[in-house]
């Protein structure tokens, strides 16, 4: 009975030993990886980001896409859009930070279910744009809104009073009917960011005159009806965009594609260097019943 358990005891002790000795061997090469640099831990590769959800300014995302335009090893980047668009600032900054990219290695735009407003302003910073038959994309125009409850107000008999250093100081409110002019100064503002939106379009989509007048009326198009609009170059996914990326770029059918994705947390070193499914599985296995048995 006594071997047994000594034997039982020792299957333990190496297990335990063996454990510890992974870890730490683990860890050593996230300390080495992170201190020679991304470049240690893979080979040339396509970096794919997803565009998702309203779009608003993001220092961390502009950070990655800075890091990927310098990353030697990212040869290609493939951004798949799936957003009905945001406020103007986030898709402005958005746009330069993917022609930033672009301007040292070739970007391709996928859409999904729907890249319209600044879904569409962050597809025309890339080199090609690609939907599917039945995205919903186009949108291209800017909207101001704001409730008006000034006659509820009244109803329930409650009323403000302002002190404003000027007129148009804080108009148009909720609060009171707008005026003429407070609607005619946010209607410039408007219309500015209205004419760099559609000067991108005619920049980047090479279209003037009627076509630009048919595609800037703040309609949306299917993908079918973008293509025959000039507003995107072909129909398809991603398979399509690498095609594109090996056929006109000359990338190499065997680069692998990689996620790519803000550094957001503590852990935001170990999914850049090993990826997002690597991450989930260290928080699984961290979370496992038997890891904690062995710990113990």
């Amino acid at each position: 009975m006594t071997d047994a358990r000594s034997i039982i005891e020792r299957r333990r002790l190496r297990r335990r030993v063996a454990f510890w000795r992974l870890l730490a061997l683990a860890l050593a090469v996230v300390v080495v990886a992170v201190a020679v640099g991304p470049d240690f831990t893979r080979g040339p590769y396509i970096a794919r980001h997803d565009v998702t959800g309203v779009i608003v300014g993001d220092a961390a995302r502009e950070d990655m896409l800075r890091d990927i335009a310098e990353d030697r090893r990212a040869v290609a980047l493939v951004v798949r859009i799936d957003s009905p668009g945001g406020t103007v600032t986030g898709s402005e900054s958005l746009y330069e930070a993917l022609r930033a990219v672009a301007a040292v290695k070739p970007v391709v735009a996928v859409m999904g279910e729907v890249a319209a407003s600044g879904g569409y302003i962050a597809a025309l910073a890339a080199d090609r744009i690609l939907a599917r038959g039945a995205t919903i994309t186009g949108s291209i125009g800017v909207v101001a809104e704001y409730p008006d409850v000034s006659e509820l107000l009244d109803t329930l008999g409650v009323s403000f009073n302002r002190v404003a250093s000027a007129p148009l100081k804080a108009e148009p409110s909720p609060l009171r009917t707008p005026s003429e002019e407070a609607l005619a100064a946010q209607a410039d503002i408007v219309d500015d960011a209205y004419d760099w939106f559609i000067g991108l379009v005619a920049e980047r989509r090479r279209l003037d005159g009627p076509a630009l007048e048919t595609v800037g009326d703040g309609r949306v198009f299917t993908g079918r009806q973008a293509l025959a609009n000039g507003l995107v170059d072909g129909l398809g996914g991603e398979a399509e965009a690498i095609d594109w990326l090996v056929a006109a770029r000359g990338v190499s059918a065997d680069a692998p594609v990689r996620d790519v994705r803000p550094d957001r947390g503590r852990l935001g070193v170990f999914e850049r260097l090993f990826g997002a499914d690597a991450l989930a599985v260290l928080k699984g296995w961290a979370r496992s019943p038997r890891l904690m048995a062995i710990m113990r």
